[in-house]
């Protein structure tokens, strides 16, 4: 099923026993972050906070911080499900010969059909405008202040919408807004995404940008903001794509930008190209505070919202955390765009350890000599892989999930004098060992069996495997001597 909104979602998490409402007085600065990252930490559900001090709304936290819980959202089962649905529109393509068209047509018409249903739809009225502020004071929302240093209250989990003015298509992307005064926000809009380029064309021609920063919109969309949706495509279609159920919009009361109709609040106003201010420190996902940078002022001229919203937050920090949760599934839900480009490839993991955009693991079918390599440079000129600081290359038959196999295969498959690529290229705007900001050295690693052809000069060894007919009998005692079979049934067997 769709969720049609984020209180619809809430109320579902809560018949499944995945909500906790909290009715105990609670402040907005620290303390909510605090009880959120521990519940977290312990795999607890989504969290409610009903009695904020000082706030007319509760706070949602956590809500999309587990792997079931954002399966769920999507409407599946696992997040395999959703990886499936990305990976038969990746699939389409043209048909070999007439045989292959006459087998293929009804499979693929369905399917263009179904996308074209998935198109965003516009109504007229909405939710999200059933109240409109007569006064603009950011001070009324429960906006969190997450860590002792921050530099001040941050709204953590905003859906922010611009447009290209070139082309007039629009972004969504989740950049947070740090609070200055009861109007004005700092928008991090890191220097490398579509938000910041959509803000240096408005610069370019020396205009306003409008901004619309969605709080609460139903998780689809929300997921959809921070997924690496491949510029050119729609991020309110693929949030479509992934609730099986087209995104209503409709126009924003005071900005020439669409707005999710379902959402829980609106804030709407502009960017001006010469006005820049100082955001952060804010405490971030890579478990250190990001250090304060100018950074544009968004002006907030207009709030729209439901009739009682829900304000929903999230926590960054040290993984694990809800970013990270999300991280984990944008890499499996993404693989089949990925192999789209690099079919060679057969799993990938985006380690917790290495905050999804510092190490990459990827199993590849080695084909050719230097085919290592060239997957590699083909991953870091892929969107946001190119901040991978860390990459290894692996056989197809390694479990990359299985980071001490990873490592044995590295340490033993890779020779550090030819198996390294060094390059320099961007790194995310947020890494803190690159001397220089967005710029710094990455490597890869081909730990992967070295053949002839590929310039190794002896014989590569053959691995130890166990006998079939020994493994078979071995299978055999097990299941007829209960103290062996127990053995396999320790928890840490």
């Amino acid at each position: 099923m769709a969720f049609r909104s984020l209180g619809e979602f809430l109320d579902a998490l809560e018949q499944r026993g995945e909500l906790l409402r909290l009715r105990a007085p609670i402040s907005r600065d620290l303390e909510i972050a605090e009880l959120t990252d521990r519940v977290h930490r312990a795999d607890g559900p989504a969290l409610l906070f009903e009695n904020v001090a000082g706030a007319s709304m509760p706070v949602a936290t956590n809500v999309l911080g587990a792997p079931r819980r954002i399966a769920y959202a999507l409407g599946a089962q696992d997040l395999k499900e959703v990886a499936a649905r990305v990976e038969r529109l990746t699939r389409l393509r043209p048909p070999a010969g007439i045989a292959g068209a006459l087998r293929d047509l009804e499979g693929t018409i369905a399917t263009l059909s179904s996308v074209r249903a998935l198109a965003p739809k516009r109504v007229r009225s909405a939710p999200c405008q059933e109240v409109e502020e007569p006064n603009v004071d950011l001070d009324r929302l429960p906006i969190l202040k997450c860590w002792p240093k921050d530099g001040g209250r941050t709204v953590t989990f905003p859906v922010v919408i611009t447009s290209d003015p070139e082309t007039g298509a629009q972004h969504a992307g989740i950049y947070r807004l740090q609070q200055y005064g009861p109007s004005t926000l700092g928008l991090h809009a890191q220097i490398h995404r579509v938000g910041a380029n959509n803000y240096r064309k408005w610069a370019a021609r020396g205009e306003r940008m409008p901004v619309a920063a969605v709080i609460g919109a139903e998780p689809a969309t929300v997921f959809s903001g921070l997924a690496p949706v491949p510029e050119g495509i729609s991020n309110f279609a693929f949030a479509g794509l992934l609730r099986s159920e087209p995104v209503e919009l409709v126009p924003a009361r005071s900005v020439a930008l669409e707005v999710p109709a379902s959402a829980e609040i609106v804030l709407e106003g502009y960017v001006d190209p010469t006005e820049r201010a100082v955001e952060g420190p804010f405490g971030d996902h890579t478990g250190y505070y990001s250090a304060p940078e100018p950074f544009p002022v968004l002006h907030v001229e207009r709030i729209t919202r439901r009739d009682r919203p829900v304000y929903l937050g999230t926590v960054t920090g040290k993984p694990p955390t809800e970013d990270a949760a999300l991280g984990k599934a944008v890499e499996q839900i993404f693989l089949p765009v990925i192999r789209l480009v690099l079919p060679e490839i057969v799993d990938m993991d985006l380690p917790l350890e290495g905050l999804f955009i510092n190490v990459a693991v990827v199993s590849v079918r080695k084909a050719y000599p230097g085919h290592p390599r060239k997957v590699m440079h083909a991953l870091w000129g892929l969107g946001q892989m190119m901040f991978v600081r860390y990459l290894v290359v692996v056989d197809d038959d390694v479990n990359v999930h299985d980071l001490s196999e990873v490592l044995y295969r590295v340490g033993l498959q890779a020779d550090p004098a030819r198996d390294l690529e060094l390059v320099e290229g961007p790194v995310d705007q947020l890494s803190i060992s690159n001397p220089l900001p967005n710029v710094g050295g990455k490597v890869g690693i081909d730990a992967t069996r070295k053949r002839a052809e590929d310039g190794f000069p002896r014989p590569w060894p053959e691995e130890i495997r166990s006998d079939p007919a020994a493994a078979a009998a071995a299978e055999r005692i097990v299941r007829a001597e209960p103290a062996l079979e127990r053995l396999w049934k320790r928890p840490n067997a």
